[in-house]
């Protein structure tokens, strides 16, 4: 990292950041987790999980664009691979914990499972940032991100059993990924096709979980 005390160097404005089209992604990323968040407080599950497929989305797409901006420097691609790190502990870590905290009635009994998700999507992302892929292809854990897209996933079956198996099932899941997350396996890391696919599971899931918003469902 380059050493920007040299009172002769003179560090861009935080807001600057804001003019990098991957980085106003990234943000859109964020006001969707937060979004997410605020949905799973006041109990309307499926306004949440749309704010979090979206957040998996613009998670999926900064990268994209970022790789198309030929003039990007130094200092704009290592404070993009910050802000992408931070938003995902927010996006796939604390959202996840939020929902699992709600849907349980914050119960005391759900704050375990609340900390493990946090915790293990901030020992993975420190990891990632320190080491990197373990290969040109391959992360080692689960990649953070795929905990928004289980997670979303599993709100599909929501209405197919009871909210006592389902509580069960939810809390399982987000332990399962946390440990996922921070296992010592290797997951392969998708290219463009992987793209494609998480746009097809985004639209698939935003019209799902619309549907299940409309008056006459609601």
């Amino acid at each position: 990292m380059p050493d920007l005390s040299d009172s002769a160097v003179t560090p861009p404005t935080i807001f600057s950041f804001t003019r990098d089209l991957a980085n106003l992604c990234s943000l859109a990323g964020l006001l969707s987790a937060v979004l997410a968040i605020y949905f799973a407080i006041v109990g309307n599950f499926p306004a949440s999980m749309i704010g979090l497929i979206l957040a998996v989305f613009f998670d999926w797409s900064d990268g994209k664009i970022a790789k198309r901006i030929k003039s990007r420097t130094d200092n704009q691609r290592m404070f993009g691979g910050q802000l992408d790190s931070l938003i995902d502990i927010v996006s796939f870590g604390v959202c996840p914990a939020i929902v699992l905290l709600s849907y349980g009635d914050f119960s005391p009994w759900f704050i375990p499972g609340a900390f493990i998700i946090v915790a293990a999507g901030v020992l993975r992302l420190s990891y990632f940032n320190v080491y990197g892929l373990v290969s040109e292809s391959s992360y080692q854990g689960l990649a953070i991100d795929n905990n928004g897209i289980f997670l979303a996933l599993l709100f599909v079956f929501h209405d197919l059993v009871s909210t006592s198996v389902f509580t069960t099932l939810l809390y399982l899941v987000i332990v399962a990924l946390a440990v996922l997350n921070v296992a010592p396996i290797r997951t392969p890391k998708l290219g463009v096709y992987g793209y494609y696919g998480v746009s097809a599971y985004t639209l698939a899931l935003i019209l799902f979980f619309g549907w299940q918003l409309l008056p006459a469902n609601v």
